[in-house]
């Protein structure tokens, strides 16, 4: 039997094939295949499924000294000129994809009660295994070249599951923002690849390394073209990892459905842009001045997120901002040459978050039987409170996902956040400072939200409050469907069915254990993916100089998590008019999200079109102005032309007698007269 490694191809082509036959299926006889829903979901999760179990073993021999596999084939050549294509399994390979197959496998069962009423079923779990297959494609890939195609891929998987509810008009139009941004970023990408293929002649990750390093030391290639074509092809990270500026498409991609949110923008294509930066490390380890860049992409990114977050209602854009903050603490360890930290944040933030999100979708689909199916409503946290009694295993939960992103001991976001933040302290102290008051917003606003939905009062039932609420939205307020909840809302609140609540406690237990796979002092995650470098770091390690920078960071989470629940829990502080009233200009900062995105909208939105209106201007006045001259002078020509054209041989004889004694006339006139 051949070892999983050797057979690492196949773990992308399971869930196509079941994507292909579904949407042949979807496409051919659409009635037939939607009827049988169950069996089509069923039949995805297998292949999903199958994947898995090959993830699962190539993980496990990677585990036990199994060598790298990198199988390539010739796939287009002209003379010496060749693109190789194939896959590549090593440890960081394998770890990517045993993340992937399994929140991409939680997910699917999650959607089967989610999703249970939507006539788009089979067409969603069919966006879903194209989807898996993109990143898996992805994370195999052996060269820039093959990562672009997949890259791409998960784009249009993004484009078409955010925008899955597509007559929406806020899905719809978050669908084309994150295509838009996403494509500045790409179209970064796609320059940077060109560049580095002309200056290296390769697409492979080490050998563009090699040869960049080759080039500058025989100067060959000048250092700041080098840095360029770096930050071209860190563009597509920051924009597929929701990197400032680059972020604004994230949080309102979450009109999708929620599954979506746990598996893209929690789990797997937002963190395709880190795990692009750590195969380009050989690279990015070059220039400091690159690595600074990033660093400082991912501290700004950090704070952001975390400050708008502060001031967020929707409980889903309260995780997302959450989310876009915690991938700028990732970045943040890329830039301060710690990859490895990096990567273990992301595969704990992936357990934790994902499980934050499944919550917060099973939170909404009861909200939903309460408040109506407007999410404006259901994903309110002002019309929730007092849902810890009647849903237990989602509350659980997520008071377990809000301790592990907070960073308290033991759970898993403590050990990979603390080596972020310890990493950061070394390279970039203002960085670390900057990053240690994030951790305390963070757990600050991520309590405020278990506070606000699972504690106190329940406030679905104010009719005035969800009034105030659609108005504000400008939504009009459906007296009949009011009238058919009438008093029993609070009644219809209960817990989520089995295949919501399932993911959520598998979910629980990485979220609560896995961060021992990371300590500083004894580090397996590390020892996985570089022994070398693990084995220095394990010898470098000392407590007194870790005891440290941990307590700083234990109890500036502590005091977030303290003044959260004196506001949100005791209601002995008031703090939203508090900050209101004492710093207004700051508090309109926050929620209008630092102005990004009318900033956006006047600048590039509005910009674009009136630039368009100009061009369209020139286009009818200039160019069809020559164009139409042109057609009338023709036209007129051919006019005047014709009545010379009579069919007499005389009058055609006339005419070139009478130019002959013309031509004659102008040439006696311009000879030289002779003396």
């Amino acid at each position: 039997m051949p070892q999983a490694s050797e057979i690492a191809w196949l773990i992308p082509v399971f869930p196509l094939i079941g994507a292909v036959l579904s949407g042949l299926g979807l496409i051919s006889i659409n009635k037939k295949i939607n009827n049988a829903r169950e069996i089509v979901s069923i039949s995805l999760i297998s292949f999903v499924g199958v994947s898995a179990v090959i993830s699962y073993k190539a993980l496990l021999e990677q585990v036990n000294g199994y060598q790298s596999v990198e199988k390539l084939f010739v796939w287009a050549s002209a003379g010496d000129f060749t693109i190789p294509m194939g896959f590549i399994l090593d440890p960081l390979g394998s770890v990517m994809l045993a993340l992937v197959t399994t929140i991409t496998l939680l997910v699917m069962i999650y959607s089967h009660g989610y999703m249970s009423h939507d006539k788009g079923y089979v067409r969603f779990f069919t966006y879903l295994a194209l989807f898996s297959s993109s990143m898996m494609g992805l994370i195999i890939s052996p060269n820039l070249l093959e990562i672009y195609v997949f890259w791409e891929l998960v784009g249009m998987c993004s484009y078409l599951l955010v925008g899955f509810w597509y007559d929406r008009d806020g899905a719809a139009h978050a669908a084309q923002k994150a295509f838009v941004v996403n494509r500045v970023g790409d179209f970064g990408l796609l320059l940077g690849i060109l560049g580095l293929f002309w200056a290296t002649n390769s697409f492979d990750f080490n050998e563009i390394a090699l040869g960049i390093s080759k080039s500058i030391s025989e100067n060959s290639l000048p250092i700041w073209a080098a840095l360029i074509l770096c930050f071209l092809v860190f563009l597509g990270p920051m924009a597929k990892s929701a990197q400032f500026p680059l972020h604004v498409w994230l949080p309102d991609a979450m009109e999708g459905p929620t599954p979506i949110s746990a598996l893209i923008h929690a789990a797997t294509m937002v963190a395709a842009g880190i795990f692009l930066v750590a195969r380009l490390q050989p690279l990015y380890s070059l220039f400091s001045e690159i690595q600074f860049i990033i660093a400082l992409v991912g501290t700004i990114t950090c704070f952001l997120g975390a400050s708008i977050a502060l001031t967020q209602m929707d409980l889903k854009k309260g995780l997302a901002y959450s989310t876009v903050s915690q991938l700028g603490y990732m970045m943040l360890a890329m830039g301060c040459g710690a990859p490895i930290a990096g990567i273990f944040h992301l595969i704990t933030h992936a357990c934790f978050k994902a499980m934050l999100f499944l919550g917060s979708g099973s939170v909404i689909h009861a909200m939903e039987e309460v408040v109506g199916h407007q999410p404006v409503l259901a994903q309110d946290m002002r019309l929730m409170g007092g849902l810890r009694k009647k849903m237990p295993y989602t509350s659980a939960t997520f008071l377990i996902g809000c301790v592990a992103i907070s960073g308290i001991p033991p759970l898993a976001g403590f050990w990979s956040k603390d080596e972020i933040l310890g990493n950061a302290f070394i390279s970039f102290p203002v960085f670390w400072l900057i990053g240690l008051l994030t951790a305390g917003m963070t757990a600050f606003y991520m309590f405020r939200l278990y506070f606000l939905t699972f504690e106190g009062d329940f406030r679905g039932d104010n009719k005035e409050l969800q009034k105030e609420l659609l108005v504000a939205s400008q939504i009009s307020l459906d007296e009949e469907s009011e009238e058919e909840h009438g008093d029993q809302k609070h009644g219809s609140l209960h817990e989520s069915p089995w295949s919501m609540t399932f993911p959520l406690v598998f979910l629980a237990v990485p979220s609560v254990i896995i961060g021992f796979m990371g300590l500083p002092w004894d580090s397996k995650f590390a020892i996985l993916l570089d022994p070398e470098e693990a084995e220095v770091a394990a010898q470098a390690f000392e407590l007194k100089e870790f005891l440290p920078l941990a307590i700083a960071s234990i109890v500036v989470a502590s005091i977030g998590i303290t003044i959260a629940y004196q506001a949100y829990f005791a209601r002995k502080l008031n703090l939203s008019i508090l900050f209101a009233e004492k710093f207004p200009a700051i508090n309109k900062f926050l929620s209008k999200k630092w102005y990004l995105d009318d900033i956006n909208e006047k600048l590039f939105v509005k910009g674009s079109r009136k630039l368009a209106k100009e061009v369209l201007e020139v286009d009818s006045k200039v160019v069809d102005g020559v164009v139409n001259l042109t057609g009338l002078v023709t036209l007129g020509s051919g006019e005047g032309l014709k009545y010379f054209e009579t069919g007499r041989a005389q009058f055609y004889a006339l005419i070139v007698f009478g130019g002959v004694i013309l031509l004659v006339a102008i040439f006696g006139f311009q000879s030289p007269s002779v003396s």
